[in-house]
């Protein structure tokens, strides 16, 4: 899965160059905040596998305003240096790598 690079914004970690993508329009569950958040990334410069990343906030264009945290470059970074370390290869073709990070979103009822 490559990310569409429309929209997508380069951010270096430790020395590697990578893109990142938060999804622009939620999915249906997102725009209830029944589901959290979440941004993908892959390396810039090699195809590989792409890290998708499901954080712990509702997406920022919920319909209900309930308030949402945005996912800022150090969020990114920090996200790249854990999914480094439990194991994604950026540079080795593969399925998606899932960071859940949802442990602390609370579903709107």
């Amino acid at each position: 899965m490559a990310l569409v690079r429309k929209g997508s914004r380069r951010i270096v970690v430790d020395g590697a160059t990578y893109r990142w993508r938060l999804r622009g329009r939620p999915t249906y569950l997102q725009r209830l905040a029944w589901s959290p958040c979440t941004f993908a990334v892959e390396h810039a410069d090699t195809s590989g596998a792409t890290l998708v990343v499901i954080t712990d906030q509702p997406h920022p264009s919920n319909w209900i305003s309930r308030e949402a945290e945005p996912v800022l470059p150090s969020g990114v970074a920090a996200a790249v240096r854990l999914a480094l370390r439990e194991g994604w290869t950026p540079t080795v073709p593969g399925s998606a790598f899932h960071l859940d990070q949802s442990a602390d979103f609370a579903p709107s009822h």
